[in-house]
Formats: C-alpha cells, structure tokens, sequence
C-alpha cells in the first residue's frame, strides 16, 4: 500500500468536501440577504458619492445583473451576475466582488471622483 502523503490527504479532503456539498460555503456571498438569492436593496454615501441598488423593473433593455440595477449619483452602473455568485461592473470588470453593493463601491473607488457616464444602450 503507498504511503500517504500530503498531497493524497489534500486530495482526498478536497473530494470528500466537494461529496459532502461544503465547497459552495466558500464561493462569494451570492445570497447576501434578499428574496429567492436576489441581493438586498441599498442606498448609502460612500466617499461622498450616492450609491443604490435595487432589484430590476422591467425598464425595456436588458439586465445582465440578474434583475439588480445599481446606480452612482444616479447614474446607471452597469453590472453582471457571474456563474459562480461574484459581481462586476462595467467599470471593475475584472475585478469580482461578493455584492453588487461592492461592485458599486469598487467602481466609486477606481472613478477617483471622475463622474460616470452614461453607458450607451444598443
């Protein structure tokens, strides 16, 4: 019989992690509050910009954030839901973050004070 080495154990750990459905207790907080896994409404000042969001009314063009709009100084940020629950925007877009409430606060953070423009609709 081999000997067993770190490797295997890790291995093993991680198989046995993954039959026991514990692994989705690490991927983001894609249920941060909120009906059916939609995320929870906000409305804050961060570094002296107004962020919101909010579940999607069908308001005619199409959402890529899973029916979540969110807005900077009422401007909106486009975001996107990804497979594995993170959210990024059309500003931070490779960065993903847990929430849209993070993605809205990444893009204030890279805008550095510069005002978002609207982004064209096709």
């Amino acid at each position: 019989m081999p000997e067993l080495s770190r490797r295997r154990a890790l291995t093993a750990a991680a198989a046995l992690a993954t039959a026991a459905g514990t692994v989705p207790a690490l991927a983001p907080a894609a249920t941060a509050a909120g009906h059916h896994g939609s995320p929870a409404s906000f409305d804050e000042v961060y570094k002296g910009r107004r962020i919101q969001g909010r579940p999607a009314s069908g308001s005619g063009h199409h959402h890529h954030g899973a029916g979540y709009a969110v807005f900077v100084d009422g401007v909106e940020l486009h975001v996107m839901r990804n497979a594995d629950g993170s959210w990024i925007s059309v500003v931070s877009h490779y960065d993903p973050v847990a929430t849209p409430r993070a993605a809205a606060r990444a893009a204030v953070d890279e805008l550095q004070g510069a005002p978002l423009l609207p982004f064209p609709a096709n």
